[in-house]
């Protein structure tokens, strides 16, 4: 029973510790995926006004596929803290049993 209590305690910081670093990255994947998709618009309204002889539709392809990586990306990070979530809760509801039993 004492293994278990701290084995909880262990695992508690660190799963709060990996949830705050999971949304930091979810957050700035989300930022990286306006961005691109900010500049491929940008790219797109440069060619359109533009009737140069540099074609852009390679580079809008390379953005566009980074856009989707970065999306399935942010997908993985939000099944990860999904997860992390499902854990805490599980650890919060540890201890509160064993607190209960405690008192």
């Amino acid at each position: 029973e004492i293994f278990a209590d701290g084995l909880l305690e262990l695992f508690k910081p660190a799963v709060g510790q990996l949830d705050e670093r999971v949304l930091a990255v979810r957050q700035s994947q989300m930022e990286l995926r306006h961005s691109i998709e900010t500049l491929a618009d940008d790219l797109k309204k440069i060619a359109e006004l533009q009737n140069s002889k540099m074609e852009l539709e390679p580079y809008l392809k390379k953005l566009t596929n980074a856009r989707r990586r970065v999306m399935l990306a942010n997908n993985i990070l939000q099944n990860a803290q999904d997860r992390l979530n499902r854990l805490q809760t599980h650890v919060n509801k540890e201890l509160a049993k064993k607190k209960a039993l405690l008192d």
